[in-house]
């Protein structure tokens, strides 16, 4: 209600104005609010992000993210250097072009290569099925029991090392904090996001942060060293101690009301775009609705009630109520991994529990466990073999059960 009234407050001033060359209220005070949020107190860390860019989606976010820290570094390293950026295997970060060509899912991208840019690829923290992971299946998030020495993040370490070695050092490193999602819902272990932040800043690279899935308090309090007064932080990279130069958000942006990004940076970045009018130096980028009022006003309300004491102990306990329910899952023998972060779940399907056998794409599992599911009232969809659950943050205690129990008897209809 709170958000749907200020809609209406908003239309009855004005619906739109183009932000080429002019401001409005709502977009400015949206901004600093963001900004705000954004720099809440962390140790050890780079420049605020002081600066906001608008747009319309997550892709969109992404690629203004992607131009601003590619341009940049031309201006910072030489007019005649060529750029390259680092993701994670199995990224996905939008459908534009500059987005598709820094994933890795050949299913979304394959058919465009020719259209794309090359960008590299390093392995994700997929514990569950980590080559380097000793430990054999539990019952229990394979975060939890993995026998490893972290090897995924000395692989980021030599793919800096090695592209340093070209003479073109990487220019930033794109991922998705805590929680990578078209991969297959792969979390990362608690401090990979740090360890990895680290040496991206040790080879003078930047950190683009697409927290698009993954913000405005998605990931909750995952991170086990945090304590509970820090549950006030409404980004993944927060909980791993992270500053980012680039934090891109949309989605929860508005309460899924209005499609609305956003771009965050620095003021060291922005000022590399400030020059005399016959220079040129200015971002040359810009979207008919960027900063949208009526987006503006919806991400205002949205924000004002995620920041509230009762806001956030809702949120709490409800990722606390789901990760007891998820526990249920365990009895079920094609359940192999559920991983949590905050109310973010992903529960991979298996044939045997004890070899993690996967089933195979044409046997179809995760789509027949969401089609059951549908005829119990639940909807969601799979991602290959996982299964996705991410509850509103309205959801009530006897939704969420309604949810996991949809989830166990539809998976127990694949014996």
């Amino acid at each position: 209600p709170k958000i749907n009234a200020a809609i209406t407050r908003q239309l009855k001033k004005i619906a739109h104005s183009s932000a080429l060359g002019f401001a409005n209220e709502p977009a400015s005070l949206l901004a600093e609010k963001l900004a705000a949020a954004a720099n809440s107190k962390l140790k050890n860390q780079n420049s605020k992000l002081e600066k906001v860019f608008f747009s319309d989606d997550g892709s969109t976010a992404l690629e203004v993210a992607l131009k601003l820290a590619y341009e940049f570094t031309r201006r910072t390293r030489g007019v005649k250097s060529k750029p390259k950026f680092l993701s994670l295997d199995g990224a996905y970060h939008g459908d534009t072009i500059g987005a598709v060509s820094l994933g890795h899912i050949d299913l979304f991208h394959k058919a465009y290569g020719g259209m794309l840019f090359q960008t590299d690829k390093v392995m994700s923290p997929y514990c569950y099925r980590c080559p380097f992971n000793c430990a054999k299946p539990e019952r229990a998030d394979a975060r939890k029991y993995r026998k490893c020495n972290w090897e995924c993040v000395g692989k980021v370490e030599q793919k800096f090392s090695a592209q340093k070695k070209k003479g073109n050092p990487f220019a930033a490193f794109v991922f998705e904090p805590l929680m990578q999602g078209a991969a297959g819902m792969i979390p990362q272990p608690d401090g990979w996001l740090n360890r990895v932040a680290e040496i991206t800043r040790s080879h003078g690279a930047l950190l683009i942060a697409d927290e698009v899935m993954t913000g405005f308090g998605r990931t909750g309090l995952e991170n086990s060293k945090l304590k509970i007064q820090n549950s006030k932080f409404l980004f993944a990279c927060q909980l791993e101690n992270v500053r980012p130069d680039f934090l891109c958000v949309a989605k929860g942006l508005t309460g899924g009301y209005l499609p609305m990004a956003a771009t965050l940076t620095t003021q060291k970045i922005f000022d590399a775009f400030l020059g005399e009018y016959e220079e040129f130096k200015t971002f040359f980028h810009g979207h008919s609705y960027s900063g949208n009022q009526l987006g503006a006003a919806a991400a205002l309300a949205s924000l004002e009630i995620l920041q509230t004491e009762k806001s956030v102990r809702q949120r709490v306990h409800l990722q606390k109520n789901l990760h007891e329910e998820l526990q249920t899952l365990w009895s079920l023998p094609n359940v192999g991994d559920i991983r949590q972060a905050g109310l973010v779940a992903g529960i991979e399907l298996v044939k045997n529990w004890r070899t993690r056998e996967p089933f195979a794409l044409r046997e179809r599992a995760g789509i027949r466990v969401c089609e059951a599911m549908a005829k119990r009232g639940v909807l969601t969809r799979p991602i290959g073999n996982v299964m996705v659950l991410m509850p509103p943050y309205c959801t009530t205690p006897a939704q969420l059960r309604k949810m996991v129990s949809a989830v166990a008897e539809s998976v127990a209809e694949l014996e």
